[in-house]
């Protein structure tokens, strides 16, 4: 087992990793065996003195809340009120991630892609679970999951139905498959009635799910 599936597995708090936060889809509910046996390899390597549950929990909220989905949303909103920027960051995102400080681990090479009136872009990883560690955190439950990684590739329009995006028919759905080498971030349509915001208050609006495509920004409203 690789240091990331550890790090992935280990986790105390199997719902922070294994569930979705805002979602209740049954595609994404894992079974309770996995986390029993979880809960038992942990309880083994901790009394071998191998685990300090501590640093893992310290390492799961690092990567929650410290260097997590809130990294991507400040890179989207200043995207979104710097049109020299955004620019930038969709032709090679790397420079600018580099001297924002966002650039290391699962997220040596991004690549942007954005919403547009005619195009909603998805981010899967068929092979296993690849995701932008840097920018988004720890990928969710769902996004691990047997059945997401196959059926968005098949059937995107209804997977994105069952989060909650409805898409009219002239939109085309464009799915990306991150591998080791390339990672995928999906950079939302701004919401209407935000102009002359803040990048903070816009940051406010942008979620995990708008940036791999499987929500959208939301709007002042909310």
């Amino acid at each position: 087992m690789c240091r990331r599936d550890m790090l992935d597995r280990l986790d105390g708090r199997w719902q922070a990793l294994c569930m979705p936060h805002d979602h209740d889809h049954p595609h994404s509910l894992l079974p309770p065996d996995p986390a029993l046996r979880v809960r038992a390899l942990e309880t083994i390597l901790t009394e071998k003195g191998l685990v300090d549950p501590a640093a893992l929990d310290e390492i799961i909220d690092t990567y929650q809340n410290r260097i997590g989905p809130k990294n991507g949303a400040r890179v989207v909103a200043k995207m979104w009120n710097d049109p020299a920027f955004r620019e930038e960051m969709l032709r090679d995102p790397m420079p600018g991630l580099r001297e924002m400080g966002l650039y290391g681990r699962q997220g040596e090479h991004m690549v942007f892609v954005e919403n547009t009136d005619a195009v909603h872009n998805v981010v899967v990883c068929t092979l296993c679970s690849c995701y932008p560690w840097p920018l988004l955190g720890i990928p969710p439950g769902w996004y691990k999951s047997d059945a997401y990684r196959a059926r968005v590739v098949r059937e995107p329009r209804k997977v994105l139905a069952e989060f909650g995006v409805n898409l009219p028919d002239d939109v085309k759905v464009r799915v990306w498959d991150s591998t080791a080498e390339i990672r995928y971030l999906v950079v939302p349509q701004r919401p209407e009635g935000t102009e002359g915001w803040s990048e903070e208050d816009l940051a406010a609006l942008i979620t995990r799910d708008s940036m791999v495509g499987t929500g959208l920004a939301e709007g002042p409203a909310t």
